[in-house]
């Protein structure tokens, strides 16, 4: 069934299978910050998979959306609906305001773009949808899912995002289109300069919205939305909740239909998570190369908190042979696309990155995630790992420990 969506073992350490509510508010910041999280957080069993499966029932041919964009999903091999697709499309459909919780890899883009398409069919290209998200990558990928789900009905879309020419947006945003996608910091600079209005938009969307919260975007979100006087639906999808910005959330949402697939405040059951603990006189380095001796590591993303850090490990792994590449921000736009691109072929075995990479991005058959340094807090850590096991299937999250 397809679902609608998205030789030497390490040195490892057992630990108490726990689970957190421990959250810590995160905020921009320049250096690498310390670790908040108790260790023996990162250790835990996954869950039998036969336990968190879920069954569909709900086939493609069943929505009550437009034939042709049924067609677009069957073509992308599609039969059955996702867990969150199942209880959200309908809600979105209705033009209801609606809040989605579901892990990572469950479909949620599809959620929301395949009833909000359907919306639009026949509707004049006038600025009706803004997404906003929080990376560059996972705005590229919104937009390449739209337009295949999209593929033959006149819908069109705009992406603008940092690392791009702004002149260049403001040309392409003299030709209305029906979604505009887009990173805060862009999407502000192009209102900035009357290029962009908020007032044209009537439906909202905020894909990965805690992490748009928690990023230091709070300011351009609420400069959106006081733009957005002629806002009639509000769609929020992620995959955790931080119960700190619940009052912000209900201020945003109109007697909103909430769909919780998880309950958005622990890490991934499907996940084996252990620790990699380096001893006294022992190189890092030195060990995460021994890992990828081991066969089962083929396509790894490894995680450290600084630009110099990734591009450091990066090096190391080249140097020991490893095909691998680095995403940060350092890095332009087409470099980035270019590294994500060759990972998801398999024309490199790792991807090293700082926390650019753990928010939405759709790459299947992610083998391992390795947590190079400890992440800052326990929401981060959630996302990282959940670049593994994705939809579902099992996944390996090691984190190393000095």
């Amino acid at each position: 069934m397809n679902s609608l969506r998205q030789k030497r073992r390490p040195r490892t350490n057992s630990g108490p299978n726990q689970n957190s509510n421990h959250r810590k508010q995160s905020n921009r910041r320049k250096g690498p910050a310390v670790s908040t999280i108790d260790p023996r957080l990162f250790v835990k069993k996954a869950t039998p998979l036969a336990e968190a499966t879920f069954h569909p029932s709900f086939k493609i041919q069943d929505l009550a959306v437009d034939a042709r964009i049924k067609a677009n999903l069957l073509s992308k091999g599609y039969t059955f609906l996702t867990e969150i697709q199942e209880h959200s499309i309908q809600p979105v459909l209705e033009g209801n305001d609606v809040m989605g919780i579901a892990q990572t890899g469950t479909g949620k883009t599809a959620a929301f773009l395949v009833p909000i398409i359907n919306n639009l069919l026949g509707k004049p290209a006038s600025f009706q949808v803004l997404v906003v998200v929080p990376t560059r990558e996972l705005a590229v990928q919104v937009e390449e899912e739209l337009k295949s789900i999209a593929k033959g009905l006149n819908i069109s879309s705009a992406c603008f995002i940092g690392g791009t020419s702004v002149g260049r947006d403001i040309s392409r945003l003299k030709r209305p289109s029906h979604f505009v996608i887009g990173t805060p910091g862009r999407l502000i600079d192009l209102a900035r300069q009357n290029a962009l209005h908020f007032r044209d938009f009537k439906t909202l969307i905020l894909d990965e919205f805690d992490r748009l919260l928690d990023m230091g975007f709070l300011r351009d979100i609420k400069t959106m939305l006081a733009g957005m006087t002629n806002r009639k639906q509000t769609v929020l999808f992620s995959a955790t909740e931080e119960s700190s910005q619940r009052k912000l959330i209900q201020s945003l949402l109109n007697n909103p239909v909430e769909v919780r697939v998880t309950s958005g405040n622990v890490t991934g059951d499907h996940i084996d998570q252990e620790i990699v603990t380096v001893k006294a006189g022992e190189k890092k380095l030195d060990i995460l190369v021994n890992m990828f001796r081991d066969e089962a590591f083929h396509k790894v993303i490894v995680f450290a908190e600084t630009k110099r850090g990734v591009s450091q490990v990066r090096k190391n792994l080249q140097h020991a042979g490893i095909r691998v590449d680095e995403i940060h921000g350092n890095k332009s736009q087409n470099y980035r696309l270019k590294a994500l691109n060759d990972f998801k072929l398999g024309k490199i075995q790792a991807l090293i990155a700082t926390d650019v990479a753990a928010r939405g991005l759709d790459i299947s058959e992610v083998t391992h995630v390795i947590n190079f340094q400890p992440p800052r807090d326990f929401d981060s850590y959630i996302h990282r790992i959940g670049r593994t096991g994705r939809a579902g299937k099992g996944g390996k999250a090691y984190t190393f420990i000095n």
